[in-house]
């Protein structure tokens, strides 16, 4: 190979790896994440869903691996609220395994996944702003009730009590959509780092991961009896989802990055698999629980107009 096309092929990764940066917003400093040390740990305060809690029908760790399918399947089982609510942190816990997924499938595709932790962590840091604010009003009502506490015949109702028993502005998706539209915070017609258009660019890309997770679990092909390969699985589950809330030229650079996408072998092991029976299996669950998150997530967003946030 003669170094003017060595050179090509370089220009061409380059641009691959810039125009995988997809989920719209900005190409923030895309190289700072290989400098990165990645931690999951995240000190923001959520209500947890304790039903799911000691759950039985969990799936076991694979030793030595970074991503665990049984976390994924653990968070996204932790993050509905009946039928019509998701919870904040287990849904973006859940987000935290599927950025390890998508790192893990080559360096093309997992570029995807530094604008997905850019999401992940605009909500977060939406959710700690909002719990300072709280903290610093809770410190102020008990103040005042301190300087109250000499009015005769007061009747004292500490201001900590009433809060703790109501949700966060941040738990939940439907709790995040209130309270960004009461403070007119979601903008209808502009591009916003608010947390519910930050959501929206997530639950398509979730959509996206749910339906190639699908193709995946699904067994050899009627007439032929071959096993798709998953560059084609993926390119085709782009097509059906994330590929019509972007350009073309996006379309076209993703498409290409998922031809170099690893045989069916490389996701057995990723998932902790012998063969595609044990693959069926733990792929139907994992979908079946985004399945659940995704229909909540796109009832609430919905009711409010929300699918098409630019």
């Amino acid at each position: 190979m003669g170094v003017k096309c060595r050179a090509a092929l370089a220009i061409v990764f380059i641009l691959l790896l810039l125009g995988l940066l997809w989920l719209h917003g900005n190409l923030n400093s895309p190289w700072e994440s290989c400098l990165k040390v990645y931690n999951q740990q995240d000190k923001t305060v959520f209500h947890r869903n304790e039903s799911s809690q000691g759950d039985s029908d969990s799936l076991e760790l694979c030793p030595g691996q970074t991503f665990q399918i049984s976390l994924l399947y653990s968070h996204l089982r932790g993050a509905p609220v009946g039928t019509d609510d998701v919870l904040l942190q287990p849904y973006l816990s859940s987000w935290d395994e599927l950025i390890k997924f998508l790192s893990a499938m080559g360096p093309l595709v997992g570029a995807i996944s530094t604008e997905i932790e850019t999401k992940t962590s605009i909500i977060r840091e939406l959710a700690k702003q909002e719990e300072e604010r709280s903290r610093i009003k809770r410190r102020s009502g008990t103040r005042a009730e301190g300087k109250n506490s000499d009015t005769p015949n007061a009747i004292m109702v500490p201001s900590s009590s009433v809060e703790s028993n109501s949700p966060g502005a941040y738990d939940s998706v439907r709790s995040m959509i209130s309270t960004e539209l009461s403070r007119d915070l979601v903008n209808f017609e502009g591009h916003t780092d608010s947390g519910c258009r930050t959501l929206l660019r997530l639950h398509r890309a979730l959509e996206w991961l749910k339906l190639f997770m699908q193709r995946l679990g699904e067994g050899p092909e009627p007439l032929s009896g071959r096993m798709r390969k998953p560059s084609d699985l993926c390119r085709e589950a782009y097509q059906k989802t994330l590929a019509h809330h972007h350009p073309w030229w996006i379309r076209h650079m993703a498409e290409l990055a998922f031809i170099a996408l690893p045989e069916r072998t490389f996701f057995y092991r990723l998932i902790c698999v012998q063969n595609q029976e044990e693959a069926s299996a733990i792929l139907d669950k994992v979908v079946h629980a985004a399945e659940v998150v995704y229909n909540s997530t796109q009832r609430a967003l919905e009711e409010h107009n929300m699918l098409d946030l630019p």
